[in-house]
């Protein structure tokens, strides 16, 4: 098996390298960025981040590099030059896809994670550095075939259409505006930074049709920071009636 690696994401965070490395090792912090909130979070931040990963630390130039090597061999690279220390960049690498169990030819859901918490992280540093977050979520919801499309129905239909960091105006189903700023767009998801009470940040996952015929899921990300109790339980239900309404004829919401 060829040991060729791929990069998988490569961008510029909001924060020194000495922030940006601590999002990576301590717990509390990688909580604020990684995944979405279920019930084995904790061991998986724990498991990939502090107990069993590999760390390293290298000099080219004025540039100091940290990287982070996960049990699975996803190596997480952090780098600064000592001319610009309030800036970082981070780059994820993984091996081929070569014998790797989670490729299906077409679709990598391991590539697609890592993707969304890259942009996860770096939205956290630049809208929310310092603040808890709070997530919704929803995966596994039938895309629906061309003529009833999930998210046409969801208000969503345009958004691949727009410019990174253009605006998006979405009309949920149930007549309310979703106003935002596309941040990125990816082969099989997108990001889009919400502007209302708070600042927070919807990425979108799709599941192409090869990979889950007849028609692909759509999953969804949404995290929240900043807002108490009474007022997440609002956006709660809103979420969860937003994803319902949208769905195609005949199916039903994923958990």
């Amino acid at each position: 098996m060829t040991l060729d690696r791929r990069e998988i994401v490569s961008l510029d965070l909001h924060a020194d390298l000495h922030t940006a490395w601590a999002h990576l090792r301590q717990p509390e912090l990688v909580r604020q960025w990684f995944g979405w909130d279920y019930d084995g979070l904790d061991a998986e931040i724990r498991d990939y981040f502090i107990a069993q990963p590999v760390v390293g630390q290298s000099y080219e130039g004025d540039n100091l590099t940290h990287t982070l090597t996960t049990p699975s061999h996803d190596v997480i690279a952090v780098t600064a030059a000592s001319h610009d220390p309030g800036h970082t960049h981070l780059t994820i690498t993984r091996r081929s896809h070569d014998g790797l169990a989670t490729y299906d030819g077409v679709y990598d859901p391991i590539d697609e994670g890592w993707i969304q918490f890259a942009h996860q992280l770096q939205f956290l540093l630049r809208a929310h550095p310092g603040q808890e977050r709070r997530t919704l979520s929803v995966f596994g919801l039938d895309a629906g075939d061309r003529r009833d499309r999930l998210l046409d129905r969801a208000g969503l239909h345009g958004v691949r259409g727009i410019p990174v960091g253009g605006h998006v105006q979405a009309r949920r189903p149930d007549g309310t505006l979703l106003g935002g700023t596309l941040v990125y767009k990816a082969e099989h998801q997108f990001g889009l930074q919400l502007h209302g009470i708070t600042e927070s940040f919807l990425v979108i996952l799709e599941v192409p049709i090869a990979s889950h015929p007849p028609h692909g899921t759509v999953g969804a990300v949404l995290s929240t920071y900043g807002i108490d109790d009474a007022t997440f339980a609002e956006v709660e239900e809103r979420w969860s009636g937003w994803w319902a309404r949208s769905q195609p004829h005949g199916t039903a919401v994923g958990a």
